[in-house]
């Protein structure tokens, strides 16, 4: 046998193994790899979905935080891992900020992953210091354009959705506005309330207790359309930044080849699951809403939509990794 039909035997074979495989799928544990640390909301939702697609699946879905590297370790295990359903990657919106922080990754967050679905967004709120005078976005912005330079917004990790959220607010309005970094969101929440900040666009669950205790006042919903948690908030488009739009996502990835069957297979599942409504009652307590997953052609469409509009957030910052 020639060397091309020595590959072309080989390549049938592989092709049939595939096959086998994806016709009994699953038939052992699968992992699913978290891109966060255990306890926040992405390892909560992460372990709803896990659960659910254990009992409808029939074999163990077990989650592994990965949280090293900002999201980078995590991604780099699913990349390289067999593409055969058994390893999953459970993704947030670091995924489609990382490149550009980082010039070079050791994977293509396009081309080495297959998209499988969409399964939770979470807007965060704008909320200002108490003595701020602002009762609007439109107020917000025109005090700032008042005076440079001399309000600042809380945000926690750099290149995290606060962060983010920060400057295309500046970038959008045209204001200029400071970051001030602080230790997760517990401390920012702290910096605002007590006025060290004027500003912060904070997580909804960590945010309701101080809007609601009155210690902080909120402005908007970054997301463009209004939380079901606070109906009466207007969105920051409707309310003085038209086209401003931020919800922070969850989302499964899979390695680049999987089969399209288990790839359909689990996007069917994800669907069922996010419409379920005790997985609906646990998003909302987390401050998001689960989603219909959509094709994952369409996943994959907002994965690189997403890529796109850090990108040039990213860039007008220059924002560097810590």
């Amino acid at each position: 046998m020639n060397a091309l039909a020595k590959c072309a035997a080989a390549g049938l074979a592989c092709a049939a193994l595939h096959a086998h495989s994806a016709d009994n799928y699953p038939s052992k544990t699968i992992r699913l790899v978290v891109i966060s640390a255990p306890g926040g909301t992405t390892d909560v939702l992460a372990r709803v979905i896990a659960q659910n697609l254990t009992e409808s699946l029939g074999q163990p879905v077990v989650t592994d935080n990965r949280a090293g590297g900002g999201g980078i370790i995590a991604s780099e295990i699913t990349a390289r891992a067999s593409p055969d359903g058994y390893t999953l990657l459970y993704a947030h919106t670091v995924y489609s900020v990382l490149p550009s922080l980082y010039r070079k990754l050791s994977y293509d967050p396009v081309k080495d992953f297959a998209p499988v679905g969409l399964v939770a967004l979470f807007p965060n709120v704008l909320i200002v210091n108490n003595d701020v005078p602002a009762r609007s976005v439109k107020e917000l912005i025109a005090l700032a354009k008042s005076q440079p330079g001399k309000l600042n917004y809380a945000a926690g990790t750099t290149g995290g959705v606060a962060h983010l959220s920060g400057e295309l607010f500046k970038s959008m309005a045209g204001v200029d506005i400071i970051h001030v970094p602080y230790k997760g969101t517990g401390a920012l929440l702290v910096a605002v309330i007590g006025g060290e900040s004027q500003l912060s666009f904070a997580t909804l669950p960590a945010s309701m207790p101080h809007v609601r205790a009155g210690r902080v006042r909120a402005l908007a919903i970054s997301a463009d359309r209004r939380s079901p948690v606070l109906p009466d908030l207007p969105t920051v488009s409707e309310s003085g930044l038209p086209g401003f739009d931020v919800s922070a996502w969850n989302g499964v990835l899979a390695p680049r080849g999987t089969p399209r069957s288990i790839v359909a297979l689990i996007n069917r599942e994800l669907h069922r699951i996010v419409a379920l409504p005790a997985a609906m009652e646990r998003a909302r307590a987390e401050g998001a809403e689960t989603v219909s997953s959509g094709t994952p052609e369409q996943f994959a469409a907002f994965i690189q939509s997403q890529i796109a509009k850090w990108a040039k957030v990213v860039k007008f910052a220059d924002v560097r990794p810590d």
